[in-house]
């Protein structure tokens, strides 16, 4: 029996966006169906007082596959927004990534030679507390990081941040969160090595909407709600849902972290003065601040536009009901994760893709990157 189309995308984010881009231009029919009253999933922007606001987090794109740039720019051009992130710690600012600046503005160096020395005799002190302690690899993130980087840096600028960010103390964290960290011993606050980045022009609900064109979509539509339907209309379903919930939880409910946005127009034309700034002190209860026009006006710009939007982020177990944000990659929800793999690689006609279909962190150049491979 014929189907009524190729693909059924259930999920109109970027990785079900690109997917539906690329199988159109192959001339398969698609359907899109999306549970929200927006495409885009979460780099949806609503436009509020003249300023492109991303309603569900900050994202930039950044890649340095010079095909998936092309690619992007093909459907809408970008700017050159560099992501610059400033931490306040007690009020007082530091520049991200760890460089030069930041080494100035904790210990006052001014030489590489002198930041990686004072790193260095910190990292031996870290070592040696944990080798007293009769232990030989790190036991915790705390212990990760410090023998990483160091004391000064991991308290100031890394343990409030990420004990709110988890909700549990960084002691009680695995190691292998923090495997690495940026270190740069030269004047360069752009957080990313990449060699492209930067944010659609006008938003990114012109890249979705770009990739989407000609493609038929339908939103409010829950794909639990009618599935024996769903699952007939398509020869294939691309799912990029929450996996457990696909299969009904039947192995158990994998764990979330989620964020809470409290947003705000201001009447005034800036600011903080920057896109990001990281508030890594406990005691204040969000992460961060996001002021959003700065991701798209830059310069005197800023000053042209007389209001600006903000938005603190708080970070949060996730319960019923909320978007969940981030997969919890520890030991036992990725055991359960891969249960739950097991089930979906029985079926020929189901192909997963996005964070949370694959339970992992993803940037959205590699999603790109990823569904163009498919269709190569």
């Amino acid at each position: 029996m014929n189907k009524q189309y190729d693909y059924l995308i259930v999920g109109a984010g970027i990785y079900g966006a690109t997917f539906a881009c690329m199988a159109h231009r192959h001339g398969k029919r698609c359907l899109v169906i999306d549970k929200r009253n927006h495409l885009g999933g979460n780099i949806y922007c609503e436009n509020i007082e003249g300023i492109n606001v991303h309603k569900y987090g900050a994202h930039i794109f950044h890649t340095s596959n010079k095909k998936v740039w092309d690619f992007v720019n093909s459907i809408v051009e970008f700017n050159r927004y560099t992501n610059s992130p400033i931490a306040n710690y007690k009020g007082k600012q530091y520049n991200l990534p760890f460089n030069m600046n930041t080494f100035y503005q904790m210990w006052g160096v001014l030489t590489p030679a002198e930041a990686q020395a004072k790193i260095e005799e910190q990292r031996q002190e870290a070592l040696a507390k944990m080798r007293a302690e009769g232990a030989t690899e790190p036991r915790n993130l705390e212990e990760q990081a410090q023998i990483l980087i160091g004391k000064d840096i991991y308290e100031i600028l890394i343990k409030g941040y990420t004990e709110k960010q988890w909700g549990r103390k960084c002691s009680e964290l695995p190691a292998f969160i923090i495997k690495r960290l940026p270190v740069r011993f030269v004047h360069d606050n752009n957080y990313f090595n990449d060699r492209f980045q930067g944010i659609p022009m006008g938003g990114f609900n012109k890249l979705i909407d770009g990739m989407l064109e000609g493609v038929e979509t339908r939103l409010n539509t829950d794909f639990f709600d009618n599935r024996q339907h769903w699952e007939h209309i398509a020869d294939k379903i691309l799912y990029t849902g929450k996996l457990d919930e696909y299969y009904d939880y039947r192995l158990g409910k994998l764990e979330y972290r989620t964020v809470r946005f409290e947003e705000e127009i201001l009447d005034m034309p800036n600011y903080q003065g920057n896109a990001v700034m990281n508030f890594t002190d406990a005691e204040v209860p969000y992460t961060r601040i996001i002021e959003h026009k700065h991701f798209e006006m830059f310069g005197d710009d800023v000053y042209k536009c007389p209001k600006t939007v903000i938005s603190r982020e708080y970070s949060t177990e996730w319960k019923e009901g909320m978007e969940p944000y981030y997969s919890v990659n520890d030991e036992k929800n990725m055991s359960l994760y891969q249960q739950y793999r097991a089930l979906a690689d029985q079926e020929p006609n189901l192909i997963l893709g996005g964070h949370l279909a694959e339970y992992k962190y993803y940037d959205m150049a590699p999603i790109v990157e990823k569904v163009m491979g498919l269709f190569e």
